[in-house]
């Protein structure tokens, strides 16, 4: 696992993804602190799977309205 500062990290935050999404994990330190982890995503992650289906469950229970509870004003301050 690799470890780079905050300001690096900032700096160079697409070169970073780029080595995690080819499987590297890295430590973000802020004044000598562990502050974060970033690593490649687990797809197919049991934890993710079962998130996943309880989710979609809860989702099925609900009912739909077909419509809109809220206006476009109300989302954007323009």
């Amino acid at each position: 696992m690799k470890t780079v500062t905050a300001a690096d990290a900032n700096r160079r935050f697409s070169a970073i993804l780029r080595e995690v999404s080819q499987g590297e994990e890295m430590t973000i330190v802020s004044r000598g602190k562990p502050v974060a982890t970033i690593g490649p995503v687990k797809a197919d992650s049991p934890d993710r799977h079962v998130a996943k289906t309880n989710l979609i469950n809860r989702l099925k229970k609900r009912d739909t309205s077909g419509s809109r509870n809220w206006t476009r004003n109300e989302l954007y301050d323009d």
